[in-house]
């Protein structure tokens, strides 16, 4: 075992994760020791608590705790398989230098997790594409969710990106098959949400509670969201065709606003079972018939400035199977809706 340890966080490594600052200084801790290191005050960043998703800043001190030797053998990294490598390669839609933009497949989760050891993180290895380090990610997409998932390159990449996120300079629009049919059909929602704990050792399940605005300060852990939505076409009083635009970026934010104005998002049983009330007939989330009972939630389309040039990027991203299926139940086309809907607002 180690000493307790001061590490300085250097420059380079600003805006950076605790976690992975961490895993990068010492590869053989997992990530799960890490989590737990963090939740007992172990590790502290100038003498105070943090998350394991804390972000650091060039010039503190971070505390690390007694570790195992550094030179007992770590966990080997997988290779990714020939197949995986394939999938994944195909699912970049974008690629430069800097950023590398995939059409995330839904059922593939983010990262890796309870029980999850097939995610984008870990295939990221068949996507370095000639250079030495895989792309890091700079945001998530929940494990059902399909569309535009961005990727740096290099840290300063990764490190402009998650800043321009943070400041709300990029743009990101989903598109959604909901439950009955929004009105108005132009609006937005500002519930707030808190986080109500999982049932499983492991937080598994947790789920996303919506608050009225007036309940949020008095509301402890309760965080402000904020989603403007556009209905686009509708099938009778039946479902609806929504693009909505997070403008903050809460876990299941756009899944619990949906619902919590009795549209939830086809498919989505953990916040639309069939008890959900709706405008209409009633029914929940699963629309029958020939309707796919999965998850018809897609980021379709992102904009954001080029790390290194400044250029303004737009990508898009073609609906996964299961929805092109549902959209052409309906007699719709992707190319009937606008880019961005919002531009004009």
């Amino acid at each position: 075992m180690s000493r307790v340890q001061t590490v300085t966080v250097e420059a380079d490594d600003a805006d950076q994760r605790l976690d992975r600052w961490f895993r990068r200084l010492f590869p053989h801790v997992p990530q799960g020791r890490i989590e737990k290191m963090c939740r007992k005050g172990e590790i502290r960043v100038d003498g105070g608590r943090v998350k394991a998703a804390t972000r650091l800043e060039a010039g503190q001190q971070v505390r690390v705790p007694p570790l195992p030797d550094g030179q007992a053998p770590a966990p080997e990294r997988k290779a990714v398989s020939d197949a995986d490598a394939k999938m994944i390669q195909s699912c970049v839609i974008y690629r430069d230098d800097q950023v590398i933009a995939l059409n995330k497949p839904a059922g593939l989760p983010t990262q890796g997790g309870s029980k999850q050891t097939r995610h984008v993180d870990g295939l990221a290895e068949a996507l370095k594409f000639g250079l030495e380090e895989k792309p890091r990610l700079v945001h998530r997409l929940d494990k059902d969710t399909s569309g535009v998932l961005l990727l740096a390159r290099t840290r300063q990449a990764a490190k402009a990106l998650t800043a321009s996120m943070r400041h709300k300079e990029t743009r990101k629009i989903y598109w959604a098959l909901v439950a009955g049919v929004p009105t108005p059909y132009l609006g937005e929602i500002r519930f707030g949400l808190i986080k109500a704990p999982g049932r499983g050792g492991g937080g598994e399940g947790e789920k996303m509670i919506a608050l009225h605005p007036r309940e949020i300060d008095d509301t402890p852990g309760a965080k402000r969201a904020h989603t403007l939505y556009a209905t686009l076409y509708r099938v009778g009083a039946r479902a609806a065709w929504v693009a909505m635009e997070p403008i903050t970026g809460r876990t299941h934010q756009l899944r619990a606003h949906m619902a919590e104005i009795g549209h939830p998002i086809a498919g989505d049983g953990k916040y639309g079972g069939s008890g959900q009330e709706n405008m209409g007939d009633g029914w929940g989330a699963q629309l029958g018939g020939i309707i796919s009972k999965k998850l018809h939630l897609h980021a379709r389309m992102m904009r954001f400035q080029q790390p290194e040039t400044g250029k303004i990027i737009t990508v898009t991203a073609p609906l996964p199977d299961h929805m092109a299926q549902s959209w052409d139940t309906f007699g719709w086309t992707e190319d009937l809706a606008a880019e961005d809907p919002f531009e004009a607002l």
